[in-house]
């Protein structure tokens, strides 16, 4: 039965041949129905108000989760585009409900994370006078989404949001935003029907990959005694993590994963050899000014992973896969472009590699390194000998409690760094983080609605103790809904990055990054969240069990060393090759 024939008016679905009159608000709903959405992340306001008016018929068909911040909102909405693989979906009022959406647009739009944000707005009679709640959001997000519109007349609405999702999850993912004022949300119109978009004009979201470009390649890569192969976020949003194994496993490659990439290839992959960029692992970033062929795989050269730009890989020949062409020769020089979805270029490049070559000693290369960073630095993290607790020795009973099968999300911080270095990831869409904007207060939200989009696994926010207190008001929409997220706070009292800089490169001179912060045991416990503190190693293992066994959500806070500092680190304005250990 049609969700339109369950409201007052009781008429049948609309067909192509048919029309029906429902408002331009039904319309909407039935837009997500179409879209096959089932959770919507959002914060009801007076400009979109008849919309939630309209919902009220539709709660049997569409999941709403009131969040108690809009920030909240799209951070949810991305955590569950990331373990989904769908396209989230976000309700916010007018003016600060919409600009409250900004620092999540951003995000998203440069973490390639499809989300449609749906915002109320004033009558159409009143845009321009500065009336109560209207923002200009169409040009306040136009640098952060991917596409935007206004709506002002319902007719447009079943159009608009057709091309919205399909701009938002095709191509190069990305947010999209469609205001629509209160006079379409209201009107009646005669309703033909929600067909999905499936072409837009001048958009090219899946470029045919041209062949000449895979025989360059492929002879480069055959010719190659030193190749290396660089992933990114590309490979899981292409859904092309069969593909990437079958390339790299006939080619015999040593691979290295950006931040963004992590959970593409498991972690204990023989050919997986670690974390580039600034807090990554000491050999993919040594070598990289070493290889001969570097072959990178939608990812997008930002700064934190190839340092000085003038300094990188400057002895290798490019190959770069990418469904973006703004990223082809954007930050580094490339040898062969390989523009295209990563899911039908791999199989094509593959099909061309020889496998005659292996790369053994190559490869050994990438773990003699290795050897050196485990002495150096890993052992120490991983098993230290100290009396107060490193965040490493945290993550590392994790994943044996876990056994990599868990969904990570994080903030942003040490701790990020630390638990992007050291968890284990057995599947793909099981790393969530903020990688390109940073943005402190992601954690908890994402958590949120990464738990939605795979509601089987178990998800664990680890968090600061600054990011946390950023966005901790969403610990009401985990009492209100009954997310079952599991909050790991590692608690250094210091907002840990910003320090870490200062003491190496600003004389220790520790500038207001002293936090001092509630009993957050007994600000869960006020929403109802079960929870405890440590800070002895001897409770460790004991607390991550209860944490992990809990039945509903549960919030552990850990106390872990005050100055201990994130490494190896590329400096910036250095090389990726001069990466400290110490």
């Amino acid at each position: 039965m049609s969700t339109l024939e369950k409201t007052e008016n009781k008429a049948p679905a609309a067909t192509p041949k048919e029309s029906v009159q429902i408002s331009g608000s039904q319309a909407v709903l039935e837009a997500l129905l179409c879209e096959g959405v089932d959770t919507v992340f959002g914060y009801p306001g007076g400009a979109i108000m008849p919309i939630y008016d309209a919902l009220y018929d539709y709660n049997n068909r569409l999941k709403h989760i009131l969040v108690r911040h809009e920030q909240g909102g799209i951070h949810a909405a991305q955590g569950f585009a990331r373990t989904s693989g769908r396209t989230g979906v976000v309700f916010a009022t007018s003016g600060p409900g919409a600009t409250n959406l900004v620092t999540g647009l951003a995000d998203a739009m440069i973490d390639s994370n499809p989300v449609v944000c749906i915002t109320g707005q004033v009558f159409a009679s009143l845009l321009g006078t500065d009336a109560f709640q209207e923002t200009d959001v169409i040009n306040i997000t136009a640098p952060v989404t991917k596409w935007n519109y206004q709506v002002t007349d319902a007719t447009e609405i079943p159009h608009a949001l057709a091309k919205a999702f399909y701009i938002a999850s095709t191509g190069r993912p990305g947010p999209v935003l469609i205001d629509i004022t209160k006079n379409a949300q209201l009107q009646l119109f005669d309703y033909e029907g929600y067909e999905k978009c499936n072409h837009v004009r001048s958009y090219r979201p899946a470029p045919e990959v041209r062949n000449e470009y895979i025989e360059k390649a492929a002879d480069l890569i055959n010719s190659a005694e030193k190749p290396f192969v660089l992933f990114g976020q590309g490979v899981i949003l292409g859904k092309a993590e069969q593909e990437f194994k079958a390339f790299i496993e006939k080619a015999g490659i040593p691979s290295a994963a950006t931040v963004m990439g992590l959970s593409a290839l498991e972690t204990d992959h023989p050919l997986h050899v670690g974390m580039l960029g600034m807090h990554g692992n000491y050999a993919p970033n040594v070598m990289t000014n070493e290889c001969d062929v570097l072959i990178a795989i939608g990812m997008r050269f930002d700064d934190r992973v190839t340092g000085r730009l003038d300094k990188y890989a400057k002895q290798a020949k490019v190959v770069h896969l990418d469904i973006d062409p703004a990223e082809i020769d954007k930050n580094v020089q490339t040898t062969v472009p390989v523009w295209g979805d990563c899911k039908v270029s791999l199989p094509l490049l593959t099909a061309k590699i020889q496998e005659t070559k292996r790369h053994a000693e190559w490869l050994q290369k990438f773990r003699q390194l290795e050897q050196e960073e485990i002495k150096e630095v890993i052992q120490n993290e991983l098993h230290p000998t100290t009396d107060v607790m490193t965040m490493g020795e945290v993550i590392n009973i994790l994943n044996e409690l876990t056994g990599g099968d868990a969904i990570i999300t994080t903030d942003v911080g040490q701790h990020q760094m630390v638990a992007c270095r050291y968890a284990k990831f057995n599947n793909s869409k099981s790393s969530v983080t903020s990688g390109g904007l940073g943005t402190m207060g992601f954690g908890l939200p994402a958590a949120i609605g990464a738990w939605y989009g795979a509601p089987e696994k178990t998800v664990v926010a680890i968090i600061g103790d600054g990011g946390f207190q950023m966005t901790l008001q969403e610990l009401g929409t985990i009492m209100q809904f009954g997310a079952k997220v599991k909050i790991l706070i590692l608690n250094n009292e210091f907002l840990g990055m910003v320090r870490q800089w200062q003491q190496l490169f600003h004389d220790k001179r520790y500038s207001f990054v002293n936090i001092t912060s509630p009993d957050f045991v007994a600000v869960a416990k006020g929403y109802y969240i079960d929870g405890q503190k440590i800070s002895e190693r001897k409770d460790l293992r004991q607390a991550l069990e209860t944490m992990l066994n809990h039945d509903g959500a549960y919030l552990l806070e850990v106390m872990v060393g005050k100055e201990n500092n994130v490494f190896p680190m590329v400096a910036q304005g250095t090389s990726v090759s001069e990466i400290r250990l110490k």
